[in-house]
């Protein structure tokens, strides 16, 4: 097996792959019982992940440094920030020009300055997001669920009708889709507990209808002769009962969607077109609005993404500074207006929000420091054109979490980093063991919940060590 610094994305492939067939080997995955002192009271019954696919720059968004303007000659060792820092409607808190409408509600939420991403070797995009979203970094020797998975298997939908985990805004037919769909997923949880896709949030109402073109009748034929190619298949042919029998409760709960009131909830055209303008920015932004319409309908866990496809978005290799302008634009009103929405519907209270990336960047960094790893951009001593002004390199040693709702602090701020670089992580560190168990324990999910599979646990935060960092809730939980 490849040694984790000679790890490239075939090597990620090939144990992705042989873990997603263990998965379907896999038999039921029973809930070990939490210690019960870990039993608590939950402050939220909902989680929207905003993701900042692709590394979110922390000192040009939530955490802005020293900031210098471009000039041909620039030395680029002067370069902390490219954009300067605004006021927030939190005295003490300064976030980066051009979120200047979340600033305006950071009176709502709570920032970390200091997640801290994983030391995985050679810095892939796709194995830091796996990690991110299972908690696990990869290769694991079993398929490991998505975050939003653990949280549907555990919780159960809050709308019978209504997908429990909905993935909004990845496409995984470009770039390397492959390395995504490896922890998009179920994993040993099975099939019925995977995420309901919706890569276009324009398209969403398609997703809950037969395809276009399909009579009624046909569509239910269809239906039911894979329920029977899938009855008739032998039992380890193509994986084990359970997962075959959790595909079919898939199925079950697909149909009972598209048949219900709950439906309505993806049809962005039924939004009053005021409000809809409020949203549309292009995908994210309407993302946006669709994640505040599932919550309204019952939605248990939504993932909304910026989207990740190499070298695109929050992938800032080149034009760090320009393509950073754009994307503030994308997320800045949609973002706060979905803070504004829920509060003014008497949902935020119960909904989390977290908006997160897999790492940070900085302009001459790349990983840590004092625990650098191969250089991936190309990043001359003088700045002498636009396109290396902007932070393109990958840093995992502090970046940005930002918080709201679900019993979190408001107006809250932690942690801090340097002002110099390297702008790394000097007190308030969290990783991501301790981010989940934060989430969980919102949610009344103890972090040393473990899942039984092939005769051993599998622990919601890696090995059971995640804490939960409860400074950053509102009131300490109560044990029930």
């Amino acid at each position: 097996m490849p040694t984790p610094h000679s790890w490239n994305r075939r090597d990620f492939l090939k144990t992705a792959s042989a873990a997603t067939l263990s998965a379907l080997a896999a038999g039921y995955a029973r809930a070990l019982p939490a210690p019960p002192p870990e039993k608590i009271q939950p402050t939220a019954d909902t989680v929207i992940v905003l993701w900042m696919a692709g590394g979110m720059a922390s000192t040009e968004t939530f955490d802005p440094k020293r900031y210098t303007p471009y000039a041909p000659g620039l030395a680029s060792k002067e370069v902390l920030s490219t954009f300067p820092a605004i006021d927030t409607a939190v005295d003490g808190i300064k976030i980066s020009q051009g979120l200047e409408r979340i600033a305006s509600v950071m009176d709502r939420g709570t920032l970390v300055r200091t997640y801290t991403a994983g030391d995985l070797g050679f810095i892939l995009h796709s194995r830091h997001q796996f990690q991110w979203h299972t908690g696990y970094a990869p290769p694991q020797t079993v398929a490991a669920p998505h975050l939003g998975s653990v949280i549907a298997r555990t919780l159960g939908p809050r709308d019978p009708a209504m997908p429990a985990f909905i993935d909004i805004g990845q496409r995984f037919d470009l770039g390397e889709g492959e390395e995504l769909k490896a922890f998009h997923t179920a994993g040993f949880l099975g099939s019925e507990f995977g995420p309901f896709v919706i890569a276009n949030p324009e398209q969403a109402a398609a997703s809950v209808q037969p395809p276009a073109g399909m009579s009624p009748g046909r569509f239910a034929n269809r239906d039911q002769f894979y329920r029977r190619l899938v009855a008739q298949t032998p039992v380890g042919e193509y994986g084990s009962d359970f997962q075959q029998q959790s595909l079919l409760r898939s199925l079950d709960n697909a149909h009972r969607l598209l048949g219900s009131p709950a439906a309505k909830a993806f049809d962005l055209s039924l939004e009053p077109r005021e409000n809809y303008d409020k949203y549309n920015t292009g995908h994210f932004g309407l993302g946006c609005l669709l994640a505040r319409r599932l919550t309204e309908a019952g939605a248990r866990f939504i993932e909304l993404t910026t989207e990740y496809i190499p070298f695109l978005n929050w992938d800032t290799h080149e034009n760090g500074h320009t393509r950073l302008a754009d994307l503030k634009k994308s997320i800045d009103a949609p973002i706060a207006q979905l803070v504004l929405d829920l509060e003014a519907r008497g949902l935020l209270d119960r909904t989390l929000i977290v908006l997160a990336s897999e790492f940070s960047r900085d302009m001459l960094v790349e990983g840590k420091a004092d625990h650098g790893v191969k250089n991936q951009v190309v990043v001359p001593d003088v700045i002498n054109d636009l396109k290396y002004y902007g932070m393109h390199r990958h840093f995992t040693d502090a970046g940005s979490v930002l918080l709201f709702g679900g019993g979190i602090k408001k107006g809250h701020l932690h942690g801090r980093t340097a002002d110099e670089r390297p702008c790394k992580t000097i007190e308030g560190r969290v990783v991501i063991e301790d981010l989940h168990a934060t989430i969980y324990h919102a949610l009344g999910i103890s972090p040393k919940l473990a899942y039984e599979i092939e005769k051993r646990p599998f622990y919601t935060t890696r090995d059971g060590l995640g804490r939960p960092v409860e400074e950053l809730f509102a009131r300490a939980a109560k044990k029930i």
